[in-house]
């Protein structure tokens, strides 16, 4: 990081970084060193991760232009600008750009968060991919990093849902030179500086947080363990392919810490990606001066025209002051790419922040949320982590928290109680997720009673995602009876304050693990406590995440044992309508789920009946559920039903991706 001579950290001029060649010509640049192509809308704010990455850039004295959402024509994309000094840096944005384009149901999205007035179509399928091959084709043997959240967690083969398949790493597809994986402000700016020293992209092989190319398996200088090569990973209708895959998962996750030494090594072909050991985190100074550097915190104003970028409306009078979660929950990218150690901000730079909010001109008081991935993690989840790492193979909460876990909300609350004296602040709001459980383990309750009569804005929204124990022990997270003691707890405090404000349960269908008979279970549960979800998450498998291991092999990578995966759209939409049995709408697909699970007594006028008998019930499941009808032998055996009865059964076709 770049200091200046009285050991403070260099702070610079507010303005947009150049996107056009006039743009460089203002300010009087013959030349630049880096050009970021970025396949979100330009938006100079510090929850965006490509503003970061340039802004550290610039701070360490690189000049850097904004290409972002390029245009192109007949398929090639246009370039606006001369060839860069050092080198190009690609993102997709701050989502995988298939994740930001189709739903769990493969349906194409209407709108882009991303994107100017929320347009789609503004940058294509797996960006990163087609913007380093056009990049290529246009600039040569120019030196290309990719980075960014579908890069990071698609350095190794992984399970692509869209294509049902496993794709090789994403650097090897998009022939690019290094890849940046997990938070670049480290990485980023040390393969910076080497490029300027004159090394070449191919000698650029000790930076940590990196994955690059070589053609023998121990180039660099760490110590190389491997992991299943690409070739027997991608083969899923075996049963010895797909414990390849399950085990790589495995090893890749149990070496994403920054306590690692090791390079890990995984084959495709004839070349090897190599992954060095995870950048180390970032000090609490180095969090304060990223995020003190000179964002704009809007969207460039060449969008006005369009209605601006509405990706910023959520997050633009929010405040990060934490990274990282070791909640570690199976269907989340966060552990595999900020990782699970715990990396905060001073609260002398959070209260800056919020100081320099009341000035925007339609700041209304209100500062949105003070969070990260988990907003009441502000320290490493035990003492002992700063010497070595985190546990490979053990979780700080579930099934039940680690006897070395230190709960303390005690700095937390002093933060919340010195940003609502600031002057100018009406409330302070925390909106981006508590961790109950770590919650309920803290033996005072100062931080719980101050949260629901200050910092909750009518309803807190909380993650038990199921109520089954064998579905939880899957997703990674406790047992249901933590939250049951949360949620009482909850609305006692409320009634105790005379405040009427509710709990929002996130609720997941179709979590691997989870049969038609756990979706029910979850359905009488939320009817026992007249819960009506509004909407219901259907396990989403994005890439390089534990949940989508299991989803692609039917393995549990952490046990290596098999497990349950519900994987036809049919039985999809009955766990999904099971959740929200109240609608109307939902009645057929209730039924015919309730006649599959064998509880045609939930169907009637009873108290715990899910829907009424309108005389439909005694028809036979098949009649209703068609081709889509989920194997009941798959959910008794464990065998994902897509690869049959046997380990060598050939493998069913493929859902095709329909498109709305």
């Amino acid at each position: 990081m770049k200091r200046v001579e009285n050991g403070e950290y260099v702070r610079l001029g507010k303005e947009f970084l150049p996107i056009s060649a006039h743009d460089m010509e203002l300010r009087g640049w013959e030349d630049y060193d880096f050009l970021y192509v970025c396949g979100d809308a330009y938006v100079d704010h510090p929850s965006f991760g490509a503003a970061i990455i340039s802004r550290v850039l610039e701070a360490e004295g690189f000049r850097v232009c904004m290409y972002c959402q390029p245009e192109f024509e007949n398929g090639k994309m246009k370039m606006p600008f001369a060839r860069p000094r050092l080198g190009v840096l690609v993102s997709s944005g701050n989502i995988d750009s298939m994740v930001a384009h189709y739903t769990a149901a493969r349906r194409a999205r209407s709108e882009d968060w991303y994107s100017p007035g929320k347009k789609m179509g503004l940058r294509p399928d797996r960006a990163v991919i087609v913007y380093s091959r056009e990049i290529r084709r246009i600039f040569g043997d120019i030196p290309i990093i990719i980075g960014g959240l579908e890069a990071s967690l698609r350095r190794f083969a992984h399970y692509d849902y869209w294509d049902d398949a496993v794709r090789p790493s994403v650097l090897a597809d998009s022939k690019a030179d290094i890849l940046s994986y997990g938070m670049g402000e480290r990485s980023v700016p040390e393969i910076a500086k080497l490029l300027d020293m004159g090394v070449p992209p191919e000698r650029i092989t000790g930076v940590r947080g990196t994955c690059y190319i070589s053609k023998t398996r121990g180039a660099g200088p760490f110590e190389a363990i491997e992991c299943a090569p690409f070739e027997k990973c991608r083969d899923l209708s075996t049963e010895a392919g797909r414990l390849e895959y399950a085990k790589a998962c495995r090893l890749q996750y149990r070496e994403h810490d920054h306590s690692s030494d090791k390079a890990i090594v995984q084959r495709h072909g004839d070349i090897y990606i190599v992954q060095n050991p995870p950048a180390l985190p970032l000090t609490t100074p180095e969090m304060d001066w990223v995020y003190s550097l000179p964002y704009c915190r809007e969207w460039h104003p060449s969008y006005a025209a369009a209605g601006g970028v509405p990706g910023i409306d959520e997050v633009k009078f929010s405040i990060t002051h934490v990274r990282g979660c070791f909640g570690n929950c199976s269907f989340c990218s966060i552990a595999f790419h900020q990782g699970r150690y715990i990396q905060t901000r001073s609260r002398e730079s959070v209260l800056s922040e919020a100081r320099l909010l009341t000035t925007l001109a339609d700041f209304k008081g209100y500062i949105h949320d003070v969070g990260g991935p988990t907003a009441n993690f502000r320290r490493p989840s035990c003492d002992g982590q700063e010497k070595r790492g985190l546990c490979r193979d053990r979780s700080c909460l579930s099934p039940k928290p680690c006897p070395n876990l230190k709960v303390d909300h005690s700095d937390y609350l002093r933060l919340l109680t010195e940003l609502r004296a600031i002057p100018g602040v009406k409330k302070v709001f925390v909106r981006s997720g508590i961790r109950f459980d770590y919650l309920m383990a803290d033996p005072d309750d100062s931080f719980f009673r101050a949260l629901v009569r200050h910092h909750i804005s009518g309803q807190l929204k909380v993650a038990p995602e199921h109520c089954s124990s064998e579905v939880l022990g899957y997703m990674n997270k406790p047992d249901f009876s933590v939250f049951e003691s949360f949620k009482k707890k909850y609305e006692e405090e409320n009634r105790r304050l005379g405040l009427k404000q509710y709990l929002v349960p996130y609720l997941m269908s179709s979590h691997p693990g989870s049969g038609i008979k756990n979706a029910v279970e979850l359905a009488r549960y939320l009817r026992r406590e007249k819960i009506n979800p509004e909407q219901v998450q259907d396990f989403y498998p994005t890439p390089g995440t534990v949940s989508t291991c299991m989803f692609a092999t039917g393995i549990d990578p952490r046990t290596l044992k098999p497990v349950f995966v519900p994987r036809t759209m049919g039985e999809k939409a009955w766990q999904r309508a099971l959740l929200q049995s109240k609608e109307p709408r939902n009645r057929e697909l209730v039924r015919a789920a309730l006649i599959s699970a064998g509880r045609r007594d939930l169907i009637g006028s009873g108290p715990e009946c899910l829907i009424p008998d309108d005389g439909k019930s005694r028809r036979e499941p098949e009649e209703r559920a068609g081709k889509n009808r989920p194997a009941k032998k798959a959910e008794q055996s464990g065998r994902p039903s897509r690869y049959g009865k046997a380990s060598g059964a050939k493998k069913q076709t493929k859902n095709k991706r329909t498109k709305r």
